[in-house]
């Protein structure tokens, strides 16, 4: 399936952090849904006279129940956010998909990924955990991936025990959760203070060994392209995927 236009049944939904409910969706019938991990799908949502049209990252790798699930962030005073934050099991919502070609390339030359995203932004790499671990155990000697993700504070760490689990259980993969606002108190290992972008620069990612993935608000993918490019890193070594809040 590739860009068709199907209807998804919500089978559940539930709040993830403050401000971001995740639900899940399958097709009638039990029928599979194809995807890459890393693409996403675009749901059209009646409101009125209207169509929504509100793209969201498929969150979860492919799953033997044949369901996806979508992080939906709030947007305050947002229609598509009135319609997705209450919606009940059995509900349909009309879709298409998948689109877009942000995956990862498990077959990468280069021995380094940085994972970089913010707020929900951090879906598409839940998705890409086993080709993770795939990437990581072919040298695991040089292979070395990194996931940053960017919010507020502690409890919008959106799938942070996830990848603190997989951190632990594979020495060549480190989670750090950089927040803005807070850290805990005491403020826990994988923390840090600050906007995501210059956690990253602070990493120094060297652009000879280096592959940097971004994804979420558009303002921290420019500002990290601008660094990345200054320090070297060619356009082709720089993979985006820009989130865009719509009301």
């Amino acid at each position: 399936m590739s860009g068709g236009q199907f209807e998804f049944e919500v089978v559940g939904s539930r709040r993830r952090t403050p401000r971001v409910v995740e639900i899940d969706l399958r097709l009638p019938e039990g029928r599979p849904f194809s995807y890459i991990p890393g693409q996403f799908v675009t749901l059209h949502l009646p409101d009125g006279s209207d169509e929504l049209r509100r793209s969201y990252s498929i969150a979860v790798p492919p799953r033997e129940d044949k369901t996806i699930a979508l992080a939906v962030g709030e947007v305050p005073s947002g229609r598509a956010t009135r319609i997705l934050f209450g919606v009940r099991p059995g509900d349909r919502l009309r879709a298409s998909g998948p689109f877009g070609r942000f995956i990862l390339r498990e077959d990468e030359t280069l021995p380094r990924l940085y994972l970089v995203g913010t707020g929900t932004g951090i879906a598409p790499y839940r998705t890409m955990l086993p080709g993770i671990e795939r990437f990581l155990a072919r040298d695991p000697e040089r292979r070395r991936v990194s996931v940053l993700l960017g919010v507020r504070s502690p409890e919008e760490r959106l799938y942070g025990d996830e990848f603190r689990a997989f951190a632990a259980a594979h020495p060549g993969f480190t989670f750090l959760s950089c927040q803005s606002r807070s850290l805990s108190d005491p403020p826990e290992a994988d923390e840090r203070r600050g906007y995501v972008q210059k956690v990253l620069a602070e990493l120094a990612p060297d652009p000879a060994e280096s592959v940097v993935y971004l994804c979420g608000n558009p303002g921290m993918i420019d500002e990290a392209t601008e660094l990345l490019k200054s320090r070297g890193f060619p356009l082709v070594n720089i993979r985006r995927e820009k989130y865009v809040s719509s009301n």
